[in-house]
């Protein structure tokens, strides 16, 4: 523990909980929490499996949905095992060093999904606003720039959160609401004033989040008045119709992060039960969904899905195309 090397001077365990007041249930729980993150396993994997072994979607539109995908598995699978761990086997327990990188881990795959919905955004202003610009500005080479651009956003973020973790001592053996650690919760329980970390906390949110927030409202702001410009009402739908799968993630990875946000910040009154559910759906909720609404809305998605699983040989010319062959 080089980097928290100040934290070693107190016990720093942490306690996870999933419903307080349910233990007993917690196996009938776990049910319907395994569906859901086999849902968002292998609908994310079928979406990034299908773009990249179809020729066809090898578009930016496409490429950013595949970023997505990754970003959903990378929540998926940074909270599975905690989660798993105390409605399976009520191992509560996790270390402070464990805990940390979970946090980091969460909080980098949320920010990650917000910026790569804004990159979604403006690759749908571009169709609709600006349709002749479309291809020679969104081109495979602008969408890598994208990408990597979304990237080091992050490990900004990351150096950031690792500055301000290092210098802060925490209370060990304290009961945190959420089977994953989320940084609201354990800033609480922090030795030196929780405050100044929390107001950390929410002022990174607000910068990255919230500006991709109002980035993507102004888009659709001008999307929308392009949109009431175009007379023909089967045009105008179908402008429409390509940006209700993007309104749709954009909804249900806003809402329960800034339920959850609020909710530790302001409402601290709030029973721990409901703060349990708020976290399961912040987490859960839009990596379940995404592959749901793209494959069940987008015809091309959904096709090439369908194609590759009737085709017998699809692996084979797959495996073939990523050796070059």
């Amino acid at each position: 523990m080089v980097i928290f090397n100040n934290t070693t001077l107190f016990p720093s365990n942490f306690l996870l909980t999933a419903f307080p007041g349910l233990e007993v249930a917690h196996i009938w729980i776990s049910i319907p929490v395994c569906c859901l993150y086999t849902i968002a396993l292998l609908g994310n994997s079928m979406i990034l499996f299908v773009i990249i072994a179809e020729q066809s979607l090898h578009k930016p539109m496409y490429y950013f949905l595949s970023m997505l995908s990754v970003v959903d598995l990378g929540l998926t699978i940074s909270t599975l095992p905690t989660v798993l761990g105390v409605l399976w086997f009520h191992s509560r327990e996790i270390s402070f060093k464990a805990c940390l990188i979970q946090m980091l881990f969460v909080h980098a795959f949320s920010f990650l999904e917000s910026s790569v919905l804004t990159a979604m955004a403006f690759d749908r202003f571009m169709a609709i606003c600006n349709p002749l610009k479309y291809a020679t500005v969104l081109t495979h080479m602008m969408s890598m720039v994208i990408g990597l651009a979304i990237c080091l956003r992050q490990v900004i973020f990351l150096f950031s959160m690792v500055l301000v973790l290092r210098s802060i001592s925490f209370h060990g053996g304290q009961e945190l609401s959420h089977p994953f650690c989320y940084h609201p919760d354990v800033i609480k329980y922090s030795y030196s004033n929780p405050w100044i970390s929390s107001f950390m906390g929410m002022f990174l949110q607000l910068y990255l989040c919230g500006t991709d927030l109002l980035f993507i409202l102004f888009s659709y702001a001008l999307i929308l008045r392009t949109v009431m410009n175009i007379v023909a009402p089967k045009k105008k739908q179908k402008a429409l119709s390509t940006c209700v799968c993007h309104l749709c993630a954009v909804t249900v990875f806003y809402v329960p992060m800034i339920s959850l946000s609020v909710t530790h910040r302001i409402l601290n009154s709030t029973p721990k039960v409901v703060c349990g559910i708020l976290a399961n759906v912040y987490l859960l909720l839009p990596p379940v969904l995404n592959p749901v609404i793209y494959s069940l809305k987008t015809k091309t998605i959904r096709q090439a899905v369908v194609q590759l699983l009737q085709s017998k040989g699809s692996w084979g010319p797959f495996m073939r195309s990523l050796r070059g062959g």
